[in-house]
């Protein structure tokens, strides 16, 4: 019986209705219920128990994953929350299945963003340390300098973060606007990096996460193809799937 038992949040993630931080936040805020009874955080789950949220009854995925490219435009919040936010995500998309945003893109920016039901794999894309690319474009409101791009590209420190970010690859195309390639994902990062060195980020777009390129117009999504499913199944291959909040960042805000 022992290797039947599950983790209330790996349940949740595994049964496509959110990432297992969510789930942790669900279940601290009481809404999660296993045989109609408020467990404590931590606990586990046997095949035979009946695990709602909000009353709803949560059951193990039998069907095949979703995975999406969305194109979010400016002013559509990433939050799954539809009771807070008016202009959410998932309402905007309305898919016909529940599915979440791997990371967030915040909202003045816009850009590419993935969503699927898959937990598991939001776990290991969202590793900080794991060192995946996402590309950018940005404009702002000052003249691009060669100064400005040399300290973009060592590394900025963050005062209110109390660290620097990591060195990245940065690139001018214009008076403007420049392109930056991260692989970490502190909290408004670009936009503090900016901030930093008095340029005010004007608009900001994500053109790529690893091996997916932004290929659809605002406001539209598409499934990801079978090859880009299976380069980014293999870039995540030895990603670390323990979440660790007290060292990384899972925000992903820009």
């Amino acid at each position: 019986m022992s290797e039947e038992l599950k983790r209330l949040n790996k349940y949740l993630s595994e049964a496509g209705y959110c990432s297992r931080r969510a789930a942790d936040r669900l279940i601290d805020a009481g809404r999660v219920t296993i045989n109609d009874v408020v467990p404590e955080m931590g606990t586990k789950v046997t095949p035979e128990d009946v695990v709602k949220v909000d009353g709803e009854i949560i059951g193990q995925r039998k069907q095949d994953f979703v995975y999406l490219a969305f194109n979010k435009p400016v002013g559509i919040v990433c939050t799954t929350d539809t009771r807070v936010e008016k202009d959410n995500i998932i309402d905007y998309i309305n898919y016909p299945k529940r599915i979440f945003p791997i990371g967030r893109l915040d909202k003045p920016s816009e850009g590419l963003i993935l969503l699927t039901d898959d937990g598991d794999i939001v776990n290991k894309i969202l590793r900080a340390s794991n060192n995946h690319e996402k590309e950018y474009l940005v404009t702002v409101d000052t003249p691009i300098s060669q100064t400005f791009i040399e300290r973009m590209s060592g590394g900025i420190y963050i005062e209110d973060l109390g660290k620097r970010t990591k060195e990245c690859v940065v690139k001018k195309i214009d008076r403007f606007t420049f392109s930056i390639i991260l692989t970490q994902g502190l909290n408004r990062q670009i936009r503090r990096m900016c901030e930093y060195l008095n340029y005010e980020v004007q608009t900001l777009k994500r053109v790529r996460i690893m091996n997916v390129n932004l290929d659809i117009s605002s406001g539209q999504y598409r499934e990801l193809t079978k090859d880009e499913f299976k380069t980014l199944n293999n870039l995540i291959s030895d990603s670390i799937k323990t979440f660790e909040p007290k060292t990384i960042d899972r925000t992903n805000n820009f």
